[in-house]
């Protein structure tokens, strides 16, 4: 594909998970907060975030990051194509130091509990855009491994145009049906998962669900072989309600 100019089409991904963890009593809950802070602060995410920069070729320009309290934590990064080796005069190259801008990740982090129920919940939100070719998908494997992903909803869309050499506007320059086209197939069969898409907007919703559950994998500081039968079935179901309306996006139950 050969170009006018450059490549203006602006690539946005939104990725945000939740952790959904049954915390059995007010200082668990306490705890949890505490353990989810310290586990995701933001030197972890900064990391992160220089991963998710390697794999989409860009250079960081600057970078911001801020722990609040109670708790939470955000971090941004401004970044930029990396810098090229033009050749010049005689063939040597020269580093140039103009580059354009790829734009910014920006990553918030939201651990929360309500104060009457035994459920606690971690939120991710993360941030991609990027102008050019390369397109934010390709790091989903990643950012589904990096975190522990109950529910997890995406939001991928691609604004603007680009002009080819005969002068023909282009509003996408890669193939997709789905965002779920650049998750692996492992991981996929390990969720369920909804589209909503727009084709004619270039805009593409996809939301996951985690399949099974293991308590084991759900409780704080609570051994699962201490609980009843009937107390690990109703956790169990607490644990599900609570995603369901998560991934519904609204109170059912």
């Amino acid at each position: 594909m050969r170009l006018y100019g450059f490549n203006n089409l602006t690539k946005s991904l939104s990725f945000n998970i939740y952790d959904v963890c049954y915390t059995k009593s007010a200082r668990d809950r306490l705890e949890y907060v505490a353990y989810i802070d310290s586990q995701y602060n933001s030197d972890r995410l900064t990391n992160i975030l220089y991963k998710l920069t390697d794999m989409i070729d860009a250079k960081v320009l600057n970078v911001a990051k801020q722990d609040y309290e109670p708790q939470g934590a955000s971090v941004a990064f401004m970044i930029a194509d990396h810098v090229r080796e033009m050749p010049e005069g005689d063939g040597a190259p020269e580093m140039i130091l103009g580059h354009l801008d790829k734009s910014h990740i920006t990553v918030h982090t939201y651990p929360e509990f309500h104060p009457e129920t035994n459920i606690a919940t971690f939120r991710v939100d993360i941030d991609i855009e990027t102008c050019g070719e390369i397109s934010p998908l390709h790091t989903l494997d990643y950012l589904i491994g990096s975190f522990d992903s109950d529910i997890i909803t995406m939001d991928y869309r691609v604004r603007g145009f680009t002009r080819e050499l005969d002068g023909n506007k282009l509003f996408l320059d890669h193939e997709i049906t789905s965002i779920q086209d650049f998750i692996d197939e492992a991981t996929l069969d390990t969720y369920n998962a909804t589209d909503i898409n727009v084709y004619q907007a270039n805009m593409f919703h996809t939301r996951m669900m985690i399949k099974e559950l293991d308590l084991s994998n759900y409780l704080f500081n609570t051994n699962a072989f201490d609980l009843s039968e009937e107390e690990r079935d109703n956790i169990l179901d607490d644990l599900r309600k609570e995603m369901i309306e998560i991934y519904s996006g609204r109170n059912i139950f």
